[in-house]
């Protein structure tokens, strides 16, 4: 009779984490589309149409995907900005629609949106009016 192998635990995994990805990116995509072409059968090659549509899903990604680092960008600079804004007096609609005056005292980054802290309260940059000395 053959007993059964145990493997006793060392409280470490030898193997290594793979990171599970959520979405495909154009280079998951050009890597598929190279995978596609090399094990095509010679006598029944991908058609022209196919072809065609896929490098135009491939070219809408690589935009798309442009776009997205440009608006991080944007958001960076907006970030910075909004730094500078520190010690100023700001006018901006609140919360309730009412024009309102104050005094930046610090900044904050929250959800994707800048928030400026206020002598009065918080305020969102979008918000502002015009700033002053």
């Amino acid at each position: 009779m053959i007993s059964p192998v145990s493997t006793a635990s060392s409280g470490g995994s030898t193997e290594p984490t793979r990171e599970i990805k959520k979405e495909l990116g154009k280079d998951d995509f050009l890597q598929l589309l190279i995978t596609q072409l090399t094990h095509q059968d010679p006598m029944d090659p991908l058609k022209n149409e196919e072809f065609i549509a896929q490098m135009a899903q491939f070219s809408s990604l690589e935009q798309m995907t442009n776009i997205s680092k440009g608006i991080e960008n944007l958001q960076q600079f907006q970030m910075v900005g909004a730094v500078g804004l520190i010690g100023k007096e700001v006018t901006a609609y609140d919360e309730a629609g009412l024009e309102q005056k104050a005094t930046v005292k610090a900044v904050h980054f929250e959800e994707g949106k800048v928030v400026l802290e206020t002598s009065e309260g918080y305020l969102l940059l979008e918000h502002v009016l015009s700033v002053s000395a």
